[in-house]
C-alpha cells in the first residue's frame, strides 16, 4: 500500500509581506502590475451609473414588471447592479463586517492556524499569482453544509462561525430570489435556473482585507478579472470604496451605499444565458491611508452538473456561443493562473 502524506502547510512568517515592504525589508516588485494592465490606477474615476434594484419592488406583484425590465437592462449592459431592501438586517451586516475586521486584525501567529494547505484553495492566505494582490483573504465553503472544512473556520472572534452560518443562510435566500428574477427576465420558467444550479449548488465565502498600500499608483488590491461563479453577491466596506468595473474600455468606480449588496454575473451564468448576461471585468484599487474589507459570496452550479447555453436561448438569430463544460471552477482556476480570461476557453 502506498504511503500517505499529510497535506503540506505554508510556513507563516512573523510579519506579513506587506509589513516587510512598508518597513523597507522587502521589495514591492512582486506586487507591481505589468503588461496590458500596467500603469496608474486612479481611484478617483467617474462613479458607476449602474441601476439600483429594489428587492421590495422586484417581488411586488404591482411593480415587479418595471423592476424586472430594469434588472434585465443591468444584466445585459453592465452585468452588475446594487441591491437594496434585500431583507438582511443592518445589524447582521455590521456583525459580519466586525467579525471580518477582528479576524484580520489578529496576530499572524493566530491566523496561521487557518493557513491554506498546498493544493487547497480554502483557508487564509493570498491569491497565488505571478503578480501578487495587495490583499489577504479567507476562503471558505459554506454550502453544501457537508462540504464545509471547519478546520479553516476561525474560532476567534468566538462569534465568527455562528455569524457566517447565519449570513450564509440568508445569502441562500437572496440567491434564490435573484435566480428566479433572472429567469423571469429571460422569459424562462421561474425555477429554471435554480434547477440548473441543482440542490447541491456550491456557495463559497471569500473574506477580503486590503491594508493601506505605499504605492497605490502601481499596485492593485485585486487585478482585473471576471468571476468564475454563476453569480456573486458582495458585501462591500461600509465606508471605503475601491471596487471598479470595466465598460467600453473605461473603468468606473462603484459608489458606496452602506447597506446595499453589489451583485454581478459570473462566467457560468454568462454561459447559461448564451452571452445575453455579461460577466463583467472588475478590479480593486488600493489606497495609502485606510484599510478596506469586503465579503464576496460566490454561488455556483453543482460541480457534477454540466453547464451549457439553455436550449431556448439558442436560435438562428442567436447561435450557440459556448461549449458544454463540467466543473467550470477547475477550468477557471487553471486559466486564471495563466493570466487568461477563463471564459474564452469555453467559447466554441
Amino acid at each position: 500500500m502506498a504511503e500517505t502524506t499529510s497535506p503540506v502547510k505554508f510556513e507563516a512568517p512573523m510579519e506579513t509581506e506587506q509589513e516587510l515592504i512598508i518597513s523597507g525589508k522587502e521589495s514591492l516588485e512582486n506586487y507591481i502590475q505589468k503588461g496590458s494592465d500596467a500603469g496608474t490606477f486612479d481611484a478617483s474615476l467617474p462613479p458607476l451609473e449602474i441601476p439600483i434594484i429594489d428587492f421590495g419592488l422586484l417581488t411586488s406583484p404591482s411593480s415587479s414588471s418595471q423592476e424586472l425590465e430594469k434588472l434585465r437592462s443591468a444584466l445585459c449592459s453592465w452585468g452588475c447592479f446594487q441591491a437594496i431592501n434585500h431583507g438582511v438586517e443592518p445589524a447582521l451586516l455590521n456583525k459580519v463586517r466586525e467579525a471580518t475586521k477582528q479576524f484580520f486584525a489578529l496576530p499572524l501567529a493566530e491566523k496561521k492556524k487557518y493557513y491554506q494547505e498546498d493544493g487547497n484553495f480554502e483557508g487564509y492566505g493570498n491569491d497565488k499569482m505571478q503578480t501578487l494582490h495587495w490583499s489577504h483573504l479567507l476562503y471558505l465553503t459554506v454550502h453544501p453544509e457537508d462540504k464545509r472544512q471547519l478546520k479553516f473556520w476561525p474560532e476567534n472572534p468566538e462569534y465568527f462561525r455562528e455569524t457566517l452560518d447565519e449570513f450564509s443562510k440568508q445569502s441562500e435566500v437572496i440567491n434564490q430570489i435573484l435566480l428566479k428574477a433572472f429567469a423571469r427576465s429571460l422569459n424562462m420558467e421561474e425555477n429554471c435556473l435554480l434547477d440548473m444550479f441543482g440542490e447541491q449548488a456550491l456557495m463559497l465565502a471569500r473574506f477580503n482585507w486590503y491594508p493601506p498600500c505605499p504605492r497605490p499608483d502601481l499596485v492593485l488590491g485585486v487585478f482585473p478579472h471576471t468571476d468564475g461563479s454563476g453569480l456573486t453577491v458582495l458585501l462591500p466596506d461600509k465606508e471605503v470604496g475601491r471596487l471598479q468595473f470595466l465598460k467600453d474600455n473605461q473603468w468606473y468606480s462603484v459608489p458606496v451605499i452602506p447597506e446595499a449588496f453589489v451583485v454581478n454575473v459570473g462566467d457560468q451564468l454568462e454561459i447559461i444565458s448564451n452571452g445575453i448576461f455579461k460577466s463583467p471585468v472588475h478590479r480593486v484599487v488600493t489606497n495609502s491611508e485606510r484599510e478596506r474589507i469586503s465579503l464576496a459570496m460566490f454561488y455556483c452550479p453543482n460541480q457534477e452538473k454540466e453547464i451549457e447555453p439553455a436550449n431556448w436561448l439558442v436560435n438562428e438569430s442567436r447561435p450557440r456561443l459556448y461549449k458544454t463544460v463540467k466543473n467550470y471552477n477547475r477550468l477557471y482556476l487553471e486559466q486564471h493562473k495563466l493570466g487568461k480570461r477563463p471564459i474564452e476557453a469555453a467559447l466554441l
